[in-house]
């Protein structure tokens, strides 16, 4: 589905302390623990990553996707994703970040019979407004046509900035934010990613997103799996991903673990059930541009 790739600890004493350090380095006593970041490598790594994200026409490179559609988030976000954006009525928000094109939000509101994914999840109290969100401003003929058409009170798309560079009275709450390839699987700031995430959704909401190539909730991910998305602890232990987003508070995960998928991926469903939500701490130790990108976290104490 994507192609993978995925740094020098940096030890810091005075005195006689080095001199035993030395002797524990040369022992092999460091071995195996987390290392350090190496900012400049990862700040150039990040740099070729925004190249990819303002790619265009021949440029864009192999696997990044800017034109899902509506079906291909049926096919790779958990299986109640369309029921509950059916719940949802003309009163209720959806946010999807990464939306590229906007596609998914173009084939939600068609009609069923024009409608690529055959099926549009749209209820009886009518269609959500929806707002996609992207890097780059990818809005298509499409995109601008079905806009005149309905006005800004139902379908928006905003661009140039990040999810952190936006404040809420910018946004406001949503019911409902999707991910599919997009900040949750791109971000050098996993946990701060997922904290804004979550404070934008209302009590009740549900954050629907997926991780590919990552250590399975079940355990079923093969022992030669190239790891895009990697978490460890201090200790620098392998630590799941989905054990990790259910440290958070004032919210229930619930994770699809799919070991039979090219690569291991968790489809993901974050509910909000109340509002202090606080996400553990990750510091980026490692980042490698790509589509999506490799990247190695350490929880912080």
């Amino acid at each position: 589905m994507r192609s993978v790739r995925l740094s020098l600890k940096r030890w810091k004493t005075a005195g006689t302390g080095l001199a035993v350090l030395i002797v524990l380095q040369a022992l092999g006593a460091g071995a195996g623990r987390p290392q350090e970041p190496a900012r400049p490598q990862i700040d150039d790594e990040i740099a070729k990553q925004e190249k990819i994200y303002r790619s265009r026409g021949a440029d864009v490179p192999g696997g990044y996707v800017t034109g899902r559609t509506l079906y291909d988030y049926l096919e790779l976000l958990p299986a109640n994703f369309c029921d509950a954006l059916g719940t949802l009525g003309s009163s209720d928000r959806w946010l999807d970040i990464g939306a590229g094109a906007g596609q998914a939000i173009l084939d939600y509101y068609a009609s069923q019979a024009d409608s690529a994914a055959g099926k549009t999840c749209a209820g009886a109290g009518g269609k959500v407004r929806a707002v996609a969100m992207s890097i780059e401003d990818r809005r298509t003929d499409s995109w601008q046509q079905q806009a005149a058409s309905l006005g800004e009170d139902h379908i928006r798309y905003i661009s140039g900035k990040r999810l952190r560079q936006y404040s809420l009275e910018e946004l406001g709450k949503f019911q409902i934010i999707t991910d599919v390839y997009g900040g949750f699987s791109y971000t050098e700031d996993l946990s701060g990613f997922v904290e804004r995430t979550l404070k934008l959704l209302e009590i009740g909401g549900g954050f629907y997103t997926l991780a590919q190539s990552v250590h399975l909730a079940d355990g079923k991910d093969k022992p030669s799996t190239w790891y895009l998305t990697e978490l460890v602890d201090a200790a620098g232990r392998d630590v799941k991903l989905c054990s990790w987003l259910k440290q958070t508070t004032c919210v229930k995960v619930a994770c699809e673990s799919k070991s039979d998928w090219d690569q291991p991926t968790e489809l993901i469903n974050i509910k909000k059930v109340c509002s202090d939500v606080s996400v553990p701490r990750l510091k980026l130790l490692k980042y490698e541009a790509g589509n999506p990108p490799g990247r190695r976290f350490q929880l912080e104490p």
